[in-house]
């Protein structure tokens, strides 16, 4: 069976991206990521709109199984992961049960709760959009 993640982004500030990640049609967390721009600055940048095949696979970095984007035009090892504020994204996507104007909260309670369903398939999808 597939998984398809949508992510909506919804609040753009000058520093942060803010949105809602649905899994399934249902609403899964909160999502942050960095600024969106028409020209990519290395870990400072949002990943473009778009659909992208996704798998969980062990980070090297987190030593962990976590979810991996796969053909991000221009980037590379985009992660959906835990933390707080954009200084923990470096370009990836970050998960959390609730968020203020600053950042995200409970990430980890989020990510392990993410984590919980996308075990549960073998084909994963995320799409991507500004609404």
């Amino acid at each position: 069976m597939k998984c398809t993640l949508l992510l909506q982004r919804d609040l753009f500030l000058p520093s942060r991206t803010f949105g809602k990640l649905y899994l399934n049609g249902k609403f899964q967390c909160f999502t942050l990521e960095d600024t969106v721009r028409n020209e990519k600055i290395p870990a400072k940048t949002a990943i473009p709109k778009g659909t992208y095949k996704v798998i969980i696979n062990k980070s090297q970095r987190f030593k962990k199984l976590m979810p991996l984007l796969l053909n991000v035009s221009l980037f590379e090892g985009i992660r959906i992961h835990s933390g707080n504020t954009e200084n923990d994204t470096e370009g990836c996507i970050l998960v959390g049960n609730s968020r203020g104007h600053n950042g995200l909260s409970m990430s980890r309670v989020a990510f392990d709760a993410l984590m919980v369903e996308l075990r549960k398939y073998k084909e994963i999808e995320i799409t991507i959009e500004h609404i």
